[in-house]
Protein backbone atom coordinates (compact mmCIF):
# COMPACT_ATOMS: atom_id res chain seq x y z
CA UNK A 1 0.00 0.00 0.00
CA UNK A 2 1.13 3.39 -0.95
CA UNK A 3 1.73 6.16 1.59
CA UNK A 4 -0.81 8.05 -0.13
CA UNK A 5 -3.42 5.14 0.24
CA UNK A 6 -2.18 4.38 3.61
CA UNK A 7 -2.95 7.87 5.17
CA UNK A 8 -6.15 7.61 3.25
CA UNK A 9 -6.88 4.48 4.44
CA UNK A 10 -6.24 6.14 8.43
CA UNK A 11 -8.35 9.54 7.91
CA UNK A 12 -11.41 7.30 6.69
CA UNK A 13 -10.96 5.26 9.70
CA UNK A 14 -10.83 8.31 11.69
CA UNK A 15 -13.58 9.83 10.28
CA UNK A 16 -15.68 6.75 10.33
CA UNK A 17 -14.87 6.12 14.44
CA UNK A 18 -15.38 10.23 15.28
CA UNK A 19 -11.52 10.20 15.72
CA UNK A 20 -10.87 13.09 13.12
CA UNK A 21 -11.26 16.67 14.51
CA UNK A 22 -12.27 18.89 12.13
CA UNK A 23 -12.37 22.87 11.84
CA UNK A 24 -14.93 25.71 10.39
CA UNK A 25 -12.91 28.38 9.83
CA UNK A 26 -16.17 31.35 9.57
CA UNK A 27 -19.05 31.25 12.37
CA UNK A 28 -21.18 32.73 9.98
CA UNK A 29 -24.66 31.97 8.21
CA UNK A 30 -22.94 29.11 6.77
CA UNK A 31 -20.07 28.27 9.07
CA UNK A 32 -21.77 28.02 12.40
CA UNK A 33 -24.10 25.70 11.34
CA UNK A 34 -22.22 23.36 9.48
CA UNK A 35 -19.95 23.16 13.05
CA UNK A 36 -22.66 22.37 14.99
CA UNK A 37 -23.79 19.76 12.92
CA UNK A 38 -20.42 18.41 13.03
CA UNK A 39 -20.51 18.27 16.43
CA UNK A 40 -23.42 17.14 16.55
CA UNK A 41 -22.65 13.87 14.65
CA UNK A 42 -19.88 13.25 17.12
CA UNK A 43 -16.80 14.84 15.95
CA UNK A 44 -14.50 17.43 18.28
CA UNK A 45 -15.08 20.46 16.36
CA UNK A 46 -12.81 23.82 16.60
CA UNK A 47 -14.77 27.13 15.31
CA UNK A 48 -12.39 29.48 13.77
CA UNK A 49 -13.53 33.71 13.84
CA UNK A 50 -11.94 37.01 13.70
CA UNK A 51 -14.96 38.12 15.60
CA UNK A 52 -14.25 37.81 19.49
CA UNK A 53 -17.60 38.71 19.55
CA UNK A 54 -18.67 35.70 17.96
CA UNK A 55 -16.32 33.28 19.97
CA UNK A 56 -17.70 34.45 23.01
CA UNK A 57 -21.19 33.62 22.06
CA UNK A 58 -20.23 30.01 20.77
CA UNK A 59 -17.96 29.60 24.23
CA UNK A 60 -21.13 30.32 26.13
CA UNK A 61 -23.06 28.20 24.34
CA UNK A 62 -25.51 31.85 23.26
CA UNK A 63 -27.52 31.74 20.09
CA UNK A 64 -27.04 34.50 17.62
CA UNK A 65 -28.16 32.53 14.61
CA UNK A 66 -31.89 31.51 13.86
CA UNK A 67 -30.83 28.00 13.01
CA UNK A 68 -28.57 27.49 15.97
CA UNK A 69 -30.96 27.98 18.46
CA UNK A 70 -29.33 27.66 22.47
CA UNK A 71 -30.76 24.00 22.74
CA UNK A 72 -28.32 22.36 20.12
CA UNK A 73 -25.49 23.16 21.96
CA UNK A 74 -27.22 20.60 24.36
CA UNK A 75 -27.19 18.20 21.61
CA UNK A 76 -23.50 19.20 20.50
CA UNK A 77 -22.52 18.33 23.95
CA UNK A 78 -19.33 20.16 24.65
CA UNK A 79 -17.90 19.38 21.43
CA UNK A 80 -17.62 22.85 19.52
CA UNK A 81 -15.33 25.06 21.20
CA UNK A 82 -14.47 28.17 19.13
CA UNK A 83 -11.40 30.44 18.97
CA UNK A 84 -9.67 33.34 16.99
CA UNK A 85 -6.53 31.71 16.85
CA UNK A 86 -4.93 30.06 13.94
CA UNK A 87 -2.92 28.31 15.65
CA UNK A 88 -5.47 25.58 15.93
CA UNK A 89 -4.99 24.86 12.78
CA UNK A 90 -2.62 22.67 13.30
CA UNK A 91 -4.41 20.25 15.59
CA UNK A 92 -7.09 19.31 12.73
CA UNK A 93 -7.61 16.63 10.53
CA UNK A 94 -9.99 18.20 7.80
CA UNK A 95 -11.26 22.06 8.06
CA UNK A 96 -13.41 23.74 6.20
CA UNK A 97 -13.52 27.67 4.95
CA UNK A 98 -17.03 28.77 5.62
CA UNK A 99 -15.88 32.55 5.35
CA UNK A 100 -18.21 36.07 3.13
CA UNK A 101 -17.31 36.52 -0.61
CA UNK A 102 -19.21 40.00 -0.76
CA UNK A 103 -19.67 42.05 -4.38
CA UNK A 104 -18.17 45.21 -4.77
CA UNK A 105 -19.13 48.41 -5.83
CA UNK A 106 -18.27 47.68 -9.62
CA UNK A 107 -20.21 44.26 -8.70
CA UNK A 108 -16.87 42.18 -9.12
CA UNK A 109 -16.50 39.17 -5.92
CA UNK A 110 -14.53 40.21 -3.18
CA UNK A 111 -12.54 36.99 -2.22
CA UNK A 112 -9.70 38.98 0.18
CA UNK A 113 -11.57 36.80 3.18
CA UNK A 114 -11.31 33.61 1.47
CA UNK A 115 -7.27 34.42 0.52
CA UNK A 116 -7.14 35.71 3.93
CA UNK A 117 -8.02 33.18 5.39
CA UNK A 118 -6.16 30.51 3.22
CA UNK A 119 -3.43 31.95 4.01
CA UNK A 120 -3.95 31.58 7.63
CA UNK A 121 -4.77 28.40 7.23
CA UNK A 122 -1.34 27.89 5.03
CA UNK A 123 0.63 28.98 7.84
CA UNK A 124 -0.60 26.48 9.89
CA UNK A 125 -0.74 23.42 7.55
CA UNK A 126 0.44 20.23 8.78
CA UNK A 127 1.00 16.71 6.65
CA UNK A 128 -2.08 14.84 5.68
CA UNK A 129 -4.88 18.31 6.39
CA UNK A 130 -7.97 17.90 4.57
CA UNK A 131 -9.10 21.80 3.15
CA UNK A 132 -12.67 22.40 1.84
CA UNK A 133 -13.12 25.51 0.49
CA UNK A 134 -17.16 26.31 0.66
CA UNK A 135 -17.47 29.74 0.40
CA UNK A 136 -19.51 30.48 -2.72
CA UNK A 137 -17.24 32.31 -5.06
CA UNK A 138 -16.29 32.62 -8.76
CA UNK A 139 -15.35 29.49 -10.78
CA UNK A 140 -11.30 29.06 -11.00
CA UNK A 141 -11.08 30.11 -7.05
CA UNK A 142 -10.46 26.91 -5.59
CA UNK A 143 -7.50 25.79 -8.18
CA UNK A 144 -6.34 29.23 -8.96
CA UNK A 145 -6.20 30.95 -5.82
CA UNK A 146 -6.35 28.87 -2.64
CA UNK A 147 -4.26 25.71 -4.11
CA UNK A 148 -1.22 28.08 -4.98
CA UNK A 149 -1.42 29.08 -1.42
CA UNK A 150 -1.39 26.12 0.51
CA UNK A 151 1.17 24.96 -2.24
CA UNK A 152 3.76 27.89 -1.39
CA UNK A 153 4.27 25.90 2.05
CA UNK A 154 6.43 23.19 -0.07
CA UNK A 155 3.18 20.84 0.02
CA UNK A 156 2.13 19.39 -2.86
CA UNK A 157 -1.92 18.99 -3.05
CA UNK A 158 -3.20 15.48 -3.19
CA UNK A 159 -0.02 14.23 -1.98
CA UNK A 160 1.09 16.43 1.06
CA UNK A 161 -2.10 17.97 1.93
CA UNK A 162 -5.59 17.65 0.19
CA UNK A 163 -7.93 20.53 -1.26
CA UNK A 164 -11.74 20.00 -1.84
CA UNK A 165 -14.72 22.25 -2.75
CA UNK A 166 -17.97 21.42 -1.46
CA UNK A 167 -20.42 25.17 -1.65
CA UNK A 168 -23.15 25.79 1.26
CA UNK A 169 -26.52 25.27 0.71
CA UNK A 170 -27.84 27.15 3.61
CA UNK A 171 -31.48 28.46 3.71
CA UNK A 172 -31.52 29.96 6.79
CA UNK A 173 -34.64 30.04 8.73
CA UNK A 174 -35.50 26.74 6.68
CA UNK A 175 -36.98 23.75 9.33
CA UNK A 176 -37.87 21.44 6.26
CA UNK A 177 -34.18 21.22 4.23
CA UNK A 178 -31.19 21.59 6.61
CA UNK A 179 -27.50 20.81 6.18
CA UNK A 180 -28.41 17.26 6.91
CA UNK A 181 -31.10 16.27 4.36
CA UNK A 182 -29.98 19.13 1.60
CA UNK A 183 -27.85 16.64 -1.18
CA UNK A 184 -24.36 17.83 -1.21
CA UNK A 185 -21.96 19.17 -4.00
CA UNK A 186 -18.59 17.67 -3.41
CA UNK A 187 -15.39 18.11 -5.39
CA UNK A 188 -11.75 17.77 -5.32
CA UNK A 189 -8.56 18.76 -7.18
CA UNK A 190 -7.12 15.48 -7.56
CA UNK A 191 -9.31 12.02 -7.15
CA UNK A 192 -7.69 11.81 -3.86
CA UNK A 193 -9.06 15.01 -2.55
CA UNK A 194 -12.13 14.20 -4.00
CA UNK A 195 -12.32 11.11 -2.05
CA UNK A 196 -11.34 12.40 1.60
CA UNK A 197 -14.12 15.17 0.64
CA UNK A 198 -16.73 12.48 -0.04
CA UNK A 199 -15.77 10.38 3.19
CA UNK A 200 -15.49 13.76 5.48
CA UNK A 201 -19.16 14.92 4.25
CA UNK A 202 -21.03 11.23 4.47
CA UNK A 203 -21.00 11.66 7.93
CA UNK A 204 -23.34 14.40 8.75
CA UNK A 205 -25.25 14.36 4.87
CA UNK A 206 -27.86 12.03 3.57
CA UNK A 207 -26.77 12.74 -0.30
CA UNK A 208 -23.20 13.48 -0.85
CA UNK A 209 -23.20 13.87 -5.23
CA UNK A 210 -19.94 14.38 -6.78
CA UNK A 211 -18.49 16.51 -9.22
CA UNK A 212 -16.07 15.99 -11.83
CA UNK A 213 -13.71 19.61 -10.73
CA UNK A 214 -14.50 22.20 -8.22
CA UNK A 215 -15.00 24.51 -11.24
CA UNK A 216 -17.81 22.35 -12.01
CA UNK A 217 -19.08 22.79 -8.44
CA UNK A 218 -18.38 26.12 -7.90
CA UNK A 219 -20.58 26.95 -11.12
CA UNK A 220 -23.08 24.88 -10.02
CA UNK A 221 -23.49 26.84 -6.92
CA UNK A 222 -23.76 30.13 -8.93
CA UNK A 223 -26.24 28.59 -11.04
CA UNK A 224 -28.06 27.50 -8.62
CA UNK A 225 -28.66 31.37 -7.23
CA UNK A 226 -28.84 32.93 -11.21
CA UNK A 227 -31.75 30.56 -11.75
CA UNK A 228 -33.63 31.93 -8.73
CA UNK A 229 -32.58 35.88 -9.39
CA UNK A 230 -33.86 35.29 -12.83
CA UNK A 231 -37.04 33.98 -12.06
CA UNK A 232 -37.64 36.09 -9.47
CA UNK A 233 -37.04 38.77 -11.73
CA UNK A 234 -39.95 37.34 -14.21
CA UNK A 235 -42.20 37.29 -10.89
CA UNK A 236 -41.07 41.28 -10.94
CA UNK A 237 -41.68 41.83 -14.23
CA UNK A 238 -44.84 40.50 -14.53
CA UNK A 239 -45.96 42.73 -11.94
CA UNK A 240 -45.38 45.61 -13.30
CA UNK A 241 -46.75 44.66 -16.37
CA UNK A 242 -49.72 43.87 -15.16
CA UNK A 243 -49.67 46.28 -13.29
CA UNK A 244 -50.31 48.22 -16.46
CA UNK A 245 -52.61 45.82 -17.52
CA UNK A 246 -54.74 46.81 -14.56
CA UNK A 247 -54.73 43.39 -13.67
CA UNK A 248 -53.12 40.77 -10.42
CA UNK A 249 -49.64 39.43 -11.20
CA UNK A 250 -50.63 37.14 -7.97
CA UNK A 251 -53.75 35.68 -9.53
CA UNK A 252 -52.20 35.13 -13.24
CA UNK A 253 -49.54 33.16 -11.10
CA UNK A 254 -51.36 31.50 -9.63
CA UNK A 255 -53.32 30.43 -12.53
CA UNK A 256 -50.06 29.77 -14.73
CA UNK A 257 -49.40 27.41 -11.29
CA UNK A 258 -52.26 25.32 -12.08
CA UNK A 259 -50.68 23.98 -14.94
CA UNK A 260 -48.66 20.21 -13.83
CA UNK A 261 -45.28 20.31 -15.98
CA UNK A 262 -42.57 22.94 -17.41
CA UNK A 263 -43.85 25.55 -14.82
CA UNK A 264 -42.21 26.09 -11.25
CA UNK A 265 -44.03 29.59 -9.54
CA UNK A 266 -41.63 32.40 -8.47
CA UNK A 267 -43.40 35.48 -6.85
CA UNK A 268 -42.97 39.06 -6.55
CA UNK A 269 -41.32 41.62 -3.96
CA UNK A 270 -39.88 44.43 -3.17
CA UNK A 271 -36.35 43.58 -4.48
CA UNK A 272 -33.91 40.33 -3.62
CA UNK A 273 -32.13 40.35 -0.20
CA UNK A 274 -29.55 37.56 1.55
CA UNK A 275 -26.19 37.43 0.65
CA UNK A 276 -26.65 35.20 -1.79
CA UNK A 277 -29.12 35.42 -4.61
CA UNK A 278 -28.77 39.01 -5.00
CA UNK A 279 -24.82 38.86 -5.67
CA UNK A 280 -23.62 35.85 -7.07
CA UNK A 281 -24.74 35.94 -10.12
CA UNK A 282 -22.62 38.50 -10.89
CA UNK A 283 -19.71 36.25 -9.84
CA UNK A 284 -20.94 34.07 -12.96
CA UNK A 285 -20.64 37.18 -15.32
CA UNK A 286 -17.67 38.81 -13.66
CA UNK A 287 -15.53 35.43 -14.24
CA UNK A 288 -16.90 35.14 -18.00
CA UNK A 289 -16.09 38.93 -19.06
CA UNK A 290 -12.39 37.33 -19.06
CA UNK A 291 -13.65 34.66 -21.44
CA UNK A 292 -14.92 37.94 -23.92
CA UNK A 293 -18.88 37.12 -23.07
CA UNK A 294 -21.30 39.03 -21.87
CA UNK A 295 -24.11 37.60 -19.55
CA UNK A 296 -26.89 39.40 -20.70
CA UNK A 297 -29.84 37.99 -18.74
CA UNK A 298 -28.03 37.73 -15.48
CA UNK A 299 -27.63 41.81 -15.80
CA UNK A 300 -30.81 42.28 -17.34
CA UNK A 301 -32.34 40.70 -14.28
CA UNK A 302 -30.47 42.74 -11.72
CA UNK A 303 -31.56 45.44 -13.50
CA UNK A 304 -35.51 44.52 -12.90
CA UNK A 305 -34.86 43.33 -9.25
CA UNK A 306 -33.05 46.32 -8.39
CA UNK A 307 -35.36 48.90 -9.51
CA UNK A 308 -38.33 46.89 -6.86
CA UNK A 309 -37.93 49.35 -4.08
CA UNK A 310 -38.19 52.02 -6.36
CA UNK A 311 -41.56 50.46 -7.92
CA UNK A 312 -42.73 49.97 -3.96
CA UNK A 313 -42.41 53.60 -3.27
CA UNK A 314 -44.31 54.36 -6.21
CA UNK A 315 -46.88 52.65 -5.17
CA UNK A 316 -47.30 53.87 -1.66
CA UNK A 317 -47.15 57.58 -3.37
CA UNK A 318 -50.25 56.75 -5.83
CA UNK A 319 -51.56 55.35 -2.72
CA UNK A 320 -51.25 58.24 -0.60
CA UNK A 321 -52.53 60.08 -3.15
CA UNK A 322 -55.75 58.68 -3.47
CA UNK A 323 -55.86 60.11 -0.06
CA UNK A 324 -54.85 62.89 -1.32
CA UNK A 325 -51.66 63.08 0.87
CA UNK A 326 -47.89 62.78 0.14
CA UNK A 327 -45.24 61.01 1.51
CA UNK A 328 -44.13 64.10 2.61
CA UNK A 329 -44.43 64.68 6.44
CA UNK A 330 -46.20 60.99 6.63
CA UNK A 331 -46.46 58.72 9.29
CA UNK A 332 -45.33 55.41 7.51
CA UNK A 333 -45.15 52.02 8.98
CA UNK A 334 -42.80 49.51 7.16
CA UNK A 335 -43.27 45.87 8.64
CA UNK A 336 -40.36 43.93 8.01
CA UNK A 337 -36.41 44.58 7.93
CA UNK A 338 -34.93 41.38 7.21
CA UNK A 339 -34.64 40.06 3.91
CA UNK A 340 -36.85 36.99 4.14
CA UNK A 341 -39.48 35.74 6.83
CA UNK A 342 -38.58 34.84 10.24
CA UNK A 343 -34.64 35.60 10.25
CA UNK A 344 -32.83 37.99 11.61
CA UNK A 345 -30.35 38.97 8.69
CA UNK A 346 -31.26 42.28 6.85
CA UNK A 347 -28.11 41.97 4.29
CA UNK A 348 -28.72 43.18 0.96
CA UNK A 349 -32.30 43.46 2.11
CA UNK A 350 -34.69 45.34 -0.44
CA UNK A 351 -36.76 47.07 2.92
CA UNK A 352 -33.92 49.54 3.38
CA UNK A 353 -33.51 51.07 0.39
CA UNK A 354 -37.36 50.96 0.53
CA UNK A 355 -36.88 52.93 3.85
CA UNK A 356 -34.18 54.72 2.23
CA UNK A 357 -36.00 56.41 -0.33
CA UNK A 358 -39.04 57.05 1.68
CA UNK A 359 -36.54 59.04 4.33
CA UNK A 360 -35.52 61.15 1.37
CA UNK A 361 -38.66 62.28 0.61
CA UNK A 362 -39.16 63.66 3.76
CA UNK A 363 -41.36 60.38 5.18
CA UNK A 364 -42.07 60.10 9.06
CA UNK A 365 -40.72 56.66 8.57
CA UNK A 366 -41.25 53.68 11.58
CA UNK A 367 -40.47 50.18 11.00
CA UNK A 368 -41.50 46.98 12.66
CA UNK A 369 -39.81 43.82 12.93
CA UNK A 370 -39.27 41.11 15.84
CA UNK A 371 -36.04 39.69 14.33
CA UNK A 372 -34.01 43.04 14.05
CA UNK A 373 -32.58 44.97 17.12
CA UNK A 374 -31.82 48.25 14.88
CA UNK A 375 -30.94 49.41 11.70
CA UNK A 376 -28.24 51.58 10.43
CA UNK A 377 -28.78 53.58 8.04
CA UNK A 378 -26.62 56.09 6.11
CA UNK A 379 -25.33 57.11 10.04
CA UNK A 380 -28.47 57.12 11.43
CA UNK A 381 -29.58 54.23 14.36
CA UNK A 382 -33.34 53.63 13.73
CA UNK A 383 -34.94 50.90 16.23
CA UNK A 384 -38.22 49.31 15.69
CA UNK A 385 -41.62 50.31 17.31
CA UNK A 386 -44.33 47.35 18.32
CA UNK A 387 -46.78 45.30 16.85
CA UNK A 388 -49.49 46.98 18.21
CA UNK A 389 -52.87 47.90 17.52
CA UNK A 390 -51.94 51.57 18.38
CA UNK A 391 -48.82 51.48 16.31
CA UNK A 392 -50.89 50.85 13.64
CA UNK A 393 -53.34 52.91 13.54
CA UNK A 394 -51.29 55.69 14.20
CA UNK A 395 -49.62 55.33 10.61
CA UNK A 396 -50.79 57.16 7.71
CA UNK A 397 -49.67 54.00 5.93
CA UNK A 398 -48.60 51.04 6.67
CA UNK A 399 -46.09 48.79 4.06
CA UNK A 400 -45.49 45.27 4.05
CA UNK A 401 -42.49 44.39 2.64
CA UNK A 402 -41.56 41.12 4.65
CA UNK A 403 -44.24 38.33 5.52
CA UNK A 404 -42.99 37.76 9.29
CA UNK A 405 -45.00 34.61 11.65
CA UNK A 406 -45.90 37.48 13.90
CA UNK A 407 -47.82 39.66 11.34
CA UNK A 408 -49.89 36.81 9.93
CA UNK A 409 -50.24 34.87 13.16
CA UNK A 410 -51.38 38.48 14.87
CA UNK A 411 -53.33 40.08 12.19
CA UNK A 412 -53.88 43.81 12.65
CA UNK A 413 -55.16 45.21 9.23
CA UNK A 414 -58.33 46.41 10.24
CA UNK A 415 -56.31 48.65 12.48
CA UNK A 416 -54.90 50.32 9.21
CA UNK A 417 -55.93 53.52 7.40
CA UNK A 418 -53.85 52.29 4.51
CA UNK A 419 -52.03 49.34 3.23
CA UNK A 420 -49.92 48.61 0.97
CA UNK A 421 -48.88 45.07 0.75
CA UNK A 422 -45.45 43.78 -1.52
CA UNK A 423 -46.31 40.24 -0.06
CA UNK A 424 -50.00 39.27 -1.25
CA UNK A 425 -50.60 38.70 3.02
CA UNK A 426 -53.15 40.90 3.79
CA UNK A 427 -56.82 40.22 3.18
CA UNK A 428 -58.39 41.82 0.03
CA UNK A 429 -59.92 45.14 1.17
CA UNK A 430 -60.68 48.64 -0.54
CA UNK A 431 -57.98 50.28 1.64
CA UNK A 432 -54.80 47.50 0.00
CA UNK A 433 -53.15 47.84 -2.65
CA UNK A 434 -50.51 45.21 -3.66
CA UNK A 435 -47.42 45.90 -6.00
Amino acid sequence: MTDTASRAATFEERVRTRDASVGVVGLGYAGLPLAMTFAEAGFEVTGIDVSAERVRAVEERRSYLVDVPAERYDRADGRLRATTDYAAVTDLDALTICVPTPLSKTRAPDISYVVAAAEAVAENLAPGQLVVLQSTTHPGTTEEIVLPILERTGARVGRDVFLGYAPERVDPGNEQWTIRNTPKLVSGVTAECLRRTEVLYREIVETVVTCSSPTVAETAKLHENTFRAVNIALANELALMCDRLGISAWEVIEAASTKPFAFLPHYPGPGLGGDCIPVVPHFLAWRLREYGYSAQLIEAAHEINASMPRYVVGKIADALNEESRAIKATRLLLLGMAYKADVHDTRESPSLEVMRQLLARGGDVRYCDPWVEHVELDGVRHEPVEWSPDEVAAADCVVVLTQHRQFLERPLWEHARLVVDTRNVVPPAPNVHRI
